[in-house]
């Protein structure tokens, strides 16, 4: 590796630095550009950390605006919290003992991040007689664009190959989706009863 390119690497495991001006604007300090928090949340979609310090007292401000971002995207329905587990987030902080809810969300999303690495490295390494199947592309593309779009939102992305953007839908394409994403919500709900 050369010299600017260990720099590169550097510079991609820094957190990207926002500063929340006294107007309450964030500014990208790596573009010279004030961005939204719609953008602060394509960041991370995109894998990268993020970090947001008010420039005047130099508050972290990150777990601020994160809980912000989550909210506004809860409010437009993209619910991804069943009301079960909010239910018990906000039970956490109400209680005195010192609550595990946070190291056991931790390690759930981390267990959640290294099995979605694992499925999408074993849909990239299938045997090849199933690969021969007629439709087995097709449905491998399906298989790996439904884990990216419900883990995108957790950095660490996909290890798997980017699913092709016109693909053609299948009929009863959507219902299939619905009721995978209903399928998840109840096992959601039954991890935050336990």
């Amino acid at each position: 590796m050369t010299t600017g390119e260990v720099d590169v690497a550097e510079e991609a495991k820094k957190p990207l630095l926002i500063k929340r001006y006294a107007s309450r604007r964030l500014y990208n300090t790596e573009t010279s550009d004030y961005v939204t928090l719609e953008d602060i949340a394509s960041f991370i979609r995109d894998g990268r950390e993020v970090q947001i310090i008010d420039l005047k007292s130099g508050d972290d401000l990150t777990r601020q605006y994160l809980l912000q971002i989550v909210a506004e995207h809860e409010s437009r329905g993209e619910s991804v919290l069943p009301v079960d587990v909010l239910t018990d987030l906000v039970r956490s902080y109400t209680t005195q003992a010192q609550s595990v809810v946070p190291q056991f969300l931790a390690m759930s999303f981390e267990m959640l991040r290294e099995s979605q690495s694992k499925m999408m490295e074993n849909l990239s390494n299938f045997p090849s007689p199933m690969a021969t199947m007629p439709g087995f592309d097709a449905l491998t593309r399906q298989q790996q664009a439904f884990l990216k779009t419900m883990m995108g939102g957790w950095s660490g992305g996909t290890s798997g190959p980017e699913p092709e953007t016109d693909a053609p839908t299948r009929t009863g394409e959507k219902e299939e989706l619905a009721q995978i994403k209903k399928q998840l919500a109840d096992l959601q709900s039954k991890l935050s009863k336990l």
